[in-house]
């Protein structure tokens, strides 16, 4: 379970890369709420997601 869920939040991290807003990111990587997804995201990867987002270099892409 802990697997996917690391697998989810990569592809978000990818997909906030792409101009994607965080709602959206959310729900395409299959989470229902975008709260629980922000937090899951802060949790993994120390930033909340919209901070996070705009803080990677753009050469990631």
């Amino acid at each position: 379970m802990q697997y996917q869920k690391t697998l989810r939040l990569q592809e978000a991290r990818r997909l906030l890369l792409t101009d994607i807003d965080v709602t959206q990111a959310a729900f395409a990587v299959g989470y229902e709420s975008a709260s629980q997804f922000s937090r899951e995201y802060t949790r993994m990867f120390g930033a909340p997601p919209a901070r996070d987002g705009a803080r990677l270099p753009a050469g990631r892409r």
